[in-house]
């Protein structure tokens, strides 16, 4: 029996020596598998590029089995991967488009199994187009990956953080409890996240209008549309530190990008009346945790501003249209974009 290829995109943004890191584990898990591995450094700026060259020969790994590629510009996770993705797609594995596509972080290390699990789980449930991995932190602690779509009464709850409002919008809560078992959810969190091929090919790449953050749960929201599954496979395990390219443990205040990939993903799959409601239901929620601050003298786990800045963000855009448009992928030529036999 034919095993199925696998196409891992590891993308880099000035994190090198965990870049190559998180390449050892992948390679070591993909070691039964034919596939590639795409090393993409986001136009880094500080060396990085040079860097992964020189480690990659150093480490004396076999090309194309796995390459080093400079995206020339930073336009964010979602290009950054797709970057990656259609030079894979375009030079194929075994002249066929991948079956699957795996995206890891920079910072995240598959543990034993991980990878193949996520290909076999896709490979048992023809149903499921997104598979992803149980996530936790260099100390054991299980980190929050499998989320709900976001939605008006969601971000009303999120930003309420209040026992009764919690209680009474229970179904509407984003994140979910870190499940015990295999299962489908709406979205996953990026670190460790296998797709299958034909899901792209129907639905397109991730949509580089988002910067950075909401680009997976837009994926998952598209290949829901098409009747897709997106699961949260328990026994396939990465160890992740989180935020390391980023820095979003250490904001001080909320990035524009974040703003607006907020903002884009409500407009792109409700339309703007209903980014508009849920942007108010937002700054309505956030007013409780403030108000029982005041009285009870706490202080609030949030960047400084957030609510003046998510509300300013839309005053400002209020008048605008959405002139971000979201790229599908182009398949290269001599690969159709249906079966990846040569064309």
């Amino acid at each position: 029996m034919t095993k199925p290829t696998v196409l891992t995109v590891i993308l880099n943004f000035r994190t090198a020596a965990m870049t190559i890191k998180a390449a050892e584990a992948a390679l070591r898990e993909m070691h039964d598998m034919p596939g590639t591995l795409l090393i993409v450094d986001n136009d880094s700026g500080d060396g990085s590029f040079e860097a992964l060259q020189k480690a990659v020969k150093e480490q004396s790994w076999v090309s194309p089995r796995v390459q080093v590629l400079q995206t020339g510009h930073n336009g964010g996770f979602g290009a950054g991967n797709n970057f990656g993705i259609r030079h894979g797609f375009s030079q194929g594995i075994d002249g066929k488009v991948p079956d699957y596509v795996y995206i890891l972080n920079s910072d995240a290390f598959p543990e034993e199994g991980a990878i193949s699990i996520l290909c076999q789980h896709l490979e048992h449930n023809p149903k499921t187009g997104l598979a992803g991995s149980y996530i936790h932190g260099p100390d054991g602690d299980a980190h929050l990956t499998a989320f709900r779509f976001p939605s008006v009464l969601g971000e009303l709850e999120g930003a309420a953080r209040f026992g009764p409002i919690s209680r009474l919008l229970k179904r509407s809560i984003v994140p979910l409890p870190i499940p015990e078992a295999t299962c489908s959810v709406d979205w996953l969190a990026g670190a460790s996240m296998m797709i299958r091929g034909q899901v792209l090919q129907e639905i397109g790449l991730f949509d580089e209008a988002f910067f950075l953050y909401f680009e997976e749960t837009d994926l998952c929201r598209r290949a829901a549309r098409a009747g897709w599954l997106t699961d949260y496979v328990r026994d396939s395990s990465v160890m992740h530190i989180g935020s390391v390219s980023t820095g979003m443990k250490t904001w001080e205040r909320i990035p524009q990008f974040w703003l607006d990939s907020r903002q884009h993903y409500f407009r792109r799959n409700h339309g703007r009346a209903y980014e508009i409601c849920a942007t108010l239901a937002h700054l309505l929620g956030g007013c409780i945790p403030r108000l029982r601050g005041l009285f009870q003298g706490n202080s609030i786990s949030q960047p400084k501003y957030f609510l003046n800045d998510l509300a300013f963000h839309a005053l400002r855009t209020a008048v605008k249209g959405n002139s971000n448009r979201p790229r599908q992928i182009s398949f290269p030529k001599g690969l159709s974009p249906l079966n990846g036999e040569q064309a």
